[in-house]
């Protein structure tokens, strides 16, 4: 067991006026399995990036360990899989290799193919069982779910439990749950560690933000009580002070010493109400700063006159000699939530392109409603650039209404500014997700919407989606938004 130990971490990108870390502490051990949380966009991948020592940044990192960030860039993705294992660790010891894999539920064969004929999900087994050979390492593993079905995760999850020395990005909640023992979050003002896993660190956060937003209501009502105080003190000094030079009352003089010894005790108690008026401020300015705001989401599907939207029947697609999938039957019936499920590989996506209209080769019977409007989310985003106006104006959407919903899912007014080349793989994908909500359809088909959106948004979009109830179509290998959210599985 040894310590990495990070202290005053300050670190801003090049031309930015705003730090991602600002005088940052805190302690890993390097048995821990660690699970890193947090926002889009809040410096997930830019810390792993640090602790790799890409960027230049000042405070100190130390470690007795040597990084190694997952996933692993392949060089020549021609070459067999075990040229570049071999790559990655030369000196691997065959016996080792083969638990590994086995433990991955990999096939040996895959050793003798070329890397790129490997499925996203074997890849990202392979490269998981070569990096787990190297010694003295600790493991940034970032995203590895994004390209995994839900079998795979399982099994990918498994395997991490059984490991220690890592640090895991990841927002599947279920993944993070099987596979952890602490949690590593960002928030908007601080970085913090707990024991435990994810579920454990949620109901934790909650409760702290249940108090402080309790604590916070009694402090701003002390404030207005002694704001009243104050002033009440204040008028009373000022009126008894004024009587000090009065005339006679009866006959009698005013007793000056009396009325400004009574005068100095009011001007007392109101400077000792102030100061408690002004802690009571200063303990309010520290509570709420890392609630996370996550305003309710809206959506507006059109009713569609028929009941029933789409249907298939006995629908193979082919893709030239290349069969994608076969005989899969399903009807959409206005209102239902469908999760189409199934291995990577078998023809999810080929299934969701038919449907919204795209010329694919196919047999059976698939028949789709007259006039249906079709909103569609698809998994790739590499194609976004430019900038968020253009994009609006582009496909017809209210601005205001499409940046409202960004700010929502936790877009800065910064962020308007940018081009979306260089936003985060989840912050493009939100830009879709916002899109599609613009958009009045009679269904929503989304392919893998949750790649690389953090936590809180997908339970954003779960609250939307459970109070709205559009008729949705949708893939997606997050096994916690599927249950939540399905109303019909499909198996294929």
């Amino acid at each position: 067991m040894s310590l990495i130990s990070i202290k005053n971490l300050t670190f801003a990108y090049e031309g930015s006026y705003d730090n991602i870390f600002e005088n940052v502490s805190f302690q890993i051990d390097t048995d821990w399995k660690l699970g890193f949380t947090g926002r889009n966009g809040r410096g997930k991948t830019t810390f792993l990036n640090l602790l790799m020592g890409k960027y230049e940044y000042s405070g100190k990192i130390s470690a007795n360990v040597r990084f190694e960030y997952f996933p692993f860039f392949v060089e020549n993705r021609e070459a067999d899989t075990l040229e570049v294992i071999g790559g990655i660790v030369p000196d691997y010891v065959d016996w080792e290799l083969m638990r590994e894999l086995s433990l991955l539920e990999v096939s040996e064969d895959v050793l003798h193919r070329p890397f790129r004929t490997l499925s996203n999900g074997e890849q990202t087994k392979v490269l998981l069982a070569a990096l787990f050979l190297r010694e003295n390492s600790f493991l940034l593993i970032d995203e590895p779910t994004n390209h995994l079905d839900m079998e795979a995760r399982k099994i990918v999850s498994d395997y991490l439990r059984t490991k220690r020395g890592f640090i895991l990005v990841s927002h599947d909640r279920a993944f993070l749950d099987n596979c952890i023992d602490h949690i590593l979050s960002i928030n908007k003002t601080n970085i913090e560690i707990q024991k435990g896993n994810f579920s454990s660190w949620w109901e934790n956060k909650k409760r702290q933000d249940i108090f402080e937003l309790a604590e916070n209501e009694k402090i701003k009502k002390d404030i207005r009580r002694l704001a009243a105080a104050a002033e009440r003190t204040s008028r009373w000094s000022d009126k008894v002070e004024q009587t000090k030079n009065g005339t006679k009352n009866s006959g009698v003089k005013p007793d000056k010493g009396h009325i400004g010894r009574m005068a100095a005790k009011m001007m007392k108690r109101s400077k000792a109400i102030e100061a408690r008026q002004q802690s009571a401020i200063e303990q309010k300015s520290k509570l709420l700063k890392n609630i996370e705001t996550a305003d309710k989401l809206k959506i507006s599907p059109l009713r569609h006159h028929a009941g029933r939207l789409a249907e298939l029947e006995g629908v193979s697609v082919f893709y030239g000699d290349k069969t994608a999938c076969s005989d899969v039957s399903f009807a959409i019936n206005q209102g239902d939530r469908i999760a189409l499920c199934g291995r990577n590989g078998s023809g999810k996506s080929s299934i969701l392109k038919l449907i919204c209209g795209e010329e694919l080769a196919y047999s059976g019977t698939f028949r789709k409603a007259s006039q249906l409007k079709i909103s569609y989310v698809p998994q790739d985003t590499s194609w976004l650039k430019g900038n968020l106006t253009d994009y609006a104006r582009e496909n017809g959407l209210d601005e205001s209404l499409f940046k409202a919903i960004l700010r929502k899912l936790d877009f800065s007014r910064l962020q308007f500014e940018k081009d979306m080349s260089e936003f985060s793989n989840g912050q493009k994908k939100k830009v879709l997700i916002a899109r599609s909500l613009c958009e009045q359809a009679h269904l929503y088909v989304w392919d893998e919407p949750l790649n690389f959106i953090d936590v809180i948004s997908r339970m954003q979009i779960e609250e939307l989606l459970l109070e709205y109830s559009p008729t949705i179509l949708f893939v997606e290998h997050d096994s916690e938004f599927c249950k939540n959210v399905g109303t019909v599985t499909v198996q294929l």
